[in-house]
């Protein structure tokens, strides 16, 4: 399969610090890659750098074969990115429904929009509630509302950063169910997590960071197997992970 992501010697540096040293990363089109490591590893900062909000010290980024380094992140979402943010960023005092509806307005036609709200609604297990403020959505169903307004752009590549910070186990297995079935359905996803449950729940393909540089990268199976990884990343021996 092409590669739909790449950064290549990707640098960013903070008052002479690196967050970020000469990382390289390719994403596969149509895999669920995950990108872990311990705390202060460089994730976020990774992360960053690929949506936009960061511009690197150095190293280059390519998205569709075209090269995207100096591009903001609203020309990188037209180019096919779509955001999933830590932090649910939905219109609470306005109904689940409508939230979709904005979303969705300026990306497909009139006589489209009713049949994707629907779709969308039954895909994120949210048609019972399309009429309830979406404030009174538990977290984790606000977290499955913000992934369906990030779907109405319909990307070629979905980026979540920490999906099921503060989800209950149920919620967090359930997002892992809808990844799988976004997958299933030909998207591309690139996931920032640190609960290595989830990560062998969802990852196919998985790269570590570590101190800012790449650590370990494979197939998921390859890193569980990976005693330096355990011992990095939860300074335990493989039996935990």
């Amino acid at each position: 399969m092409a590669e739909l992501l790449q950064t290549t010697a990707i640098s960013k540096t903070f008052g002479g610090l690196a967050a970020v040293s000469g990382v390289d990363l390719s994403v596969t089109e149509g895999e669920i890659h995950c990108l872990i490591g311990p705390n202060g590893a460089g994730k976020s900062t990774l992360f960053k750098l690929i949506i936009g909000t960061y511009p690197p010290t150095a190293g280059h980024i390519k998205f569709r074969g075209d090269t995207v380094t100096e591009e903001r992140p609203y020309q990188r979402v037209k180019r096919g990115m779509s955001i999933k943010m830590q932090t649910p960023s939905v219109f609470k005092e306005l109904p689940v429904r409508q939230n979709l509806h904005i979303a969705l307005q300026h990306h497909v036609t009139k006589a489209e929009l009713a049949r994707e709200e629907e779709r969308l609604l039954t895909l994120l297990d949210l048609a019972a509630d399309a009429g309830k403020p979406a404030g009174e959505l538990s977290h984790g169903q606000q977290q499955w509302l913000e992934i369906g307004m990030a779907l109405a752009l319909k990307p070629k590549l979905m980026l979540m950063d920490e999906p099921t910070a503060g989800m209950s186990p149920e919620e967090t297995f359930r997002t892992g169910e809808l990844i799988q079935q976004l997958n299933g359905l030909g998207m591309t996803i690139l996931v920032v997590e640190h609960d290595m449950a989830f990560v062998r729940q969802i990852a196919q393909r998985v790269t570590v960071l570590h101190f800012g540089k790449v650590f370990a990268r494979g197939s998921i199976k390859e890193i569980l197997a990976d005693e330096r990884v355990a011992e990095i990343y939860l300074g335990k021996t493989h039996e935990h992970l």
